[in-house]
């Protein structure tokens, strides 16, 4: 999706707060050690927070609040994003031709007010995401809404667009109250004005509402009183701004009772009296090599690109990122729909690499990999990878020359085509392959790695087909197509999944890693 570019530098700037945020926030909270009936409950992260408006929100620690805050037409099961399931809509379907999909509403629904939830409240909502030119408002490019009568909402769009009940589940598109949020300065258009008062006071149907909110230090939620579904089991959650070091600290003295941003050496050693959850994040850590051949007559060259695929050592960089990550077959992570099976990722073959580099014609080629240097993904530093991968592709005669850069300098070459090879990662802006047609020629990766539109009919045939497929059948076939092509003939090599852990005191229930809002303290218990 070309708007991915909007939102790369915030989902790049989410992984460097994992290392670069400040500890505010550390003070224990009264209630933290769960003395309070096990009523309030202290998580810790490392915060990338800009605001509590649902329809400007979309950095990692803003969904997580505005998942408590708002509720959304579709959802998930837990931490299962292979099937959307019905939220504030009662039910859903997709047309046979992928372009309209049309939800019921439930009754009964009423917003923290008590007011009930309403159509035109689902009508202004995602409206307002779309046109207010916000952060997620490319979720809905393209994309028509209506009511058609008291409880039936459509959502059109001109062409196919089957991720849509995968889209509609994102914290962004969360309902608002029309009434009180126009009250308070709500638009359809660049001008709205209602963020501040967002930030101040939830205006959702969601199990919890705003107490105190700071996008630096800390943000305090309290369980709404008129919520029409089942109670939270924490009358109160708090959500302290935390680095890994103190997060470690907190979690085992019992100041808080989950730590989201530990990486896996953190996690190794802690005590039985504490839960450790790791699973593969959704994050894929990938290398590109630059096909304009403009910025490197060497990373053009196909059989350079397969030598650095067959050199590169996967299980080494696996043993770097820890226990819980895992290889990536592909681009698509191992959550979503499309994935690749794991007997299909790339292995090492040096005397493979070795050959593949002869047949280039190249001779010790010198290549520059570039990367952010303060840059953190689930707790792993890209540094010892690129290292890594350094030391891998020199045994292949490849001579890497590391080019570290500050996350705002790498960014931008790596925004704009200009890096010869690149050390990057990429994150679901929603758990649907379809985000991920973003790295084939003359989209928003594929022009990042100098792949222009018709370098690839084939490719390019098979991500048009891929686009208009419908059903999961045949989606998953079209993609996986695109995805054994695109390991044959692009520029890219799938890395890993880097782990996500997060320690829980033992007695918190009932946490589910998501791709997209990370962890539903609704969904949270207490034994």
């Amino acid at each position: 999706m070309a708007t991915r570019s909007q939102t790369a530098a915030v989902l790049l700037a989410g992984a460097l707060a994992l290392a670069a945020c400040g500890s505010g926030g550390t003070t224990p909270t009264t209630g933290a050690s769960g003395a309070a009936g096990g009523k309030t409950l202290v998580i810790d992260t490392s915060f990338d927070l800009k605001t509590a408006d649902p329809g400007r929100t979309y950095e990692p620690t803003g969904l997580i609040v505005g998942k408590a805050l708002y509720e959304t037409l579709l959802t998930f099961d837990g931490a299962d994003v292979t099937k959307p399931v019905p939220a504030l809509a009662e039910s859903y379907e997709l047309s046979e031709d992928g372009k309209t999909l049309t939800l019921k509403l439930k009754q009964g629904a009423t917003f923290a007010d008590g007011s009930p939830l309403t159509a035109d409240d689902v009508v202004f909502s995602l409206t307002r995401v779309r046109d207010m030119k916000g952060t997620p408002s490319f979720l809905l490019d393209g994309v028509e809404v209506a009511k058609e009568g008291d409880s039936t909402i459509t959502l059109t769009s001109k062409t196919p667009n089957p991720a849509l009940p995968y889209i509609l589940p994102n914290p962004a598109l969360g309902i608002i109250n029309s009434k009180v949020a126009k009250a308070h300065g709500a638009t359809t258009d660049p001008q709205d004005k209602a963020e501040q008062y967002l930030n101040s006071t939830s205006a959702g149907s969601g199990p919890y509402e705003i107490e105190s909110f700071n996008v630096s230090s800390q943000v305090t939620l309290k369980a709404n009183p008129k919520y029409y579904g089942t109670k939270p089991a924490y009358d109160k959650v708090v959500i302290r701004n935390v680095e890994a070091a103190t997060q470690k600290l907190n979690v085992q003295r019992g100041d808080s009772q989950v730590a989201l941003n530990l990486s896996g050496d953190q996690v190794t050693g802690m005590p039985p009296t504490l839960q450790v959850k790791k699973t593969p994040s959704a994050n894929v850590l990938f290398l590109l090599a630059n096909q304009d051949s403009a910025v490197s007559k060497t990373t053009t060259n196909p059989k350079f690109v397969e030598a650095v695929r067959k050199g590169v050592d996967y299980a080494g960089l696996l043993e770097l990122a820890g226990e819980g990550s895992t290889q990536a077959p592909g681009i698509i992570p191992s959550q979503l729909l499309g994935a690749l099976p794991p007997g299909q990722g790339a292995k090492r073959d040096v005397e493979g690499a070795k050959a593949a580099l002869a047949e280039s014609g190249l001779s010790n080629p010198t290549v520059k990999l570039e990367y952010p240097s303060e840059l953190t993904v689930n707790g792993l530093s890209f540094q010892p990878l690129a290292e890594r991968i350094q030391a891998n592709l020199k045994e292949v005669g490849i001579t890497v020359d590391l080019q570290p850069a500050p996350v705002t300098t790498a960014l931008d070459n790596y925004r704009n085509g200009k890096e010869e090879m690149g050390l990057w990662y990429w994150g679901p802006d929603y758990p649907d392959p379809s985000d991920y047609l973003a790295f084939l020629p003359g989209k928003t990766v594929g022009l990042r790695a100098g792949w222009k539109e018709g370098a690839s009919k084939e490719l390019e045939s098979a991500g048009e087909q891929a686009a208009k497929a419908i059903g999961d059948d045949a989606r998953k076939a079209a993609y996986v197509d695109v995805q054994t092509k695109l390991n044959a003939s692009g520029p890219f090599v799938p890395l890993i999944q880097p782990s996500q852990n997060i320690v829980t005191a033992a007695s918190v229930t009932g946490l589910e890693y998501h791709p997209v809002w990370t962890v539903d303290v609704a969904d949270l218990g207490v034994k």
